[in-house]
């Protein structure tokens, strides 16, 4: 890993609301903080908002506020929100706002119907918990589901509930922190518990 690599980049920004899945992001978000990301947190206003696990965070900044040409990418994690309404619209509306500018999205869980609600799945290859919990937002890209822990494809990352790692993985090499070797060490290591794929990050000073 290049741990300058992201000092001279813009922030990522983490979508942050109600009922958000706190385990979901934070492969990811550690990750590129380590690799000199500034990580900046994104709700739907400046009000705190309370995870699943009960955790009370403070936006960095409020949606509305959020620009594309000032971010590296979005990640939305899941939230129960996701499936009782329509509250967490607006997030998958920046998130096409962030595909068109050409800016990476990263999406899991029940982040992922709402970019299915969205249409922005209809013409990407992608992943979720499973087809049919798709299929039940009416989209138009069932051909296009891929039986994967995380599919990267377009700019869009989207991983199943039970794969942040895959998620985190798809991220670090969309993002050029870690690839080839090291990104197969760094998944061993996080998802398997290699202790022969430390030894690689650690001989690469990655560890």
């Amino acid at each position: 890993m290049n741990a300058s690599a992201g000092r001279d980049r813009k922030p990522v920004h983490l979508a942050v609301y109600d009922t958000l899945a706190d385990w979901e992001t934070g492969h990811t978000t550690a990750h590129l903080a380590r690799a000199g990301y500034e990580i900046i947190t994104v709700g739907p206003s400046a009000a705190p908002v309370t995870s699943i696990g009960g955790l009370r965070v403070q936006p960095g900044t409020a949606l509305d506020d959020l620009r594309p040409e000032d971010s590296s990418l979005l990640i939305l994690p899941g939230a129960d929100l996701w499936d009782t309404g329509d509250d967490l619209a607006p997030f998958a509306r920046k998130a096409r706002a962030f595909l068109d500018a050409g800016v990476p999205v990263a999406a899991i869980c029940g982040a992922t119907a709402g970019l299915a609600r969205e249409g922005l799945l209809d013409d990407r290859a992608h992943t979720s918990a499973v087809p049919f919990y798709l299929a039940a937002t009416g989209y138009r890209g069932g051909e296009r589901y891929v039986e994967a822990d995380a599919v990267a494809d377009g700019g869009l990352v989207t991983a199943g509930p039970t794969d942040p790692v895959a998620l985190a993985r798809e991220v670090l090499r969309l993002l050029g922190v870690y690839d080839g070797e090291l990104l197969d060490a760094w998944y061993r290591l996080f998802h398997d518990s290699d202790p022969e794929a430390y030894a690689v990050l650690a001989k690469a000073g990655a560890a």
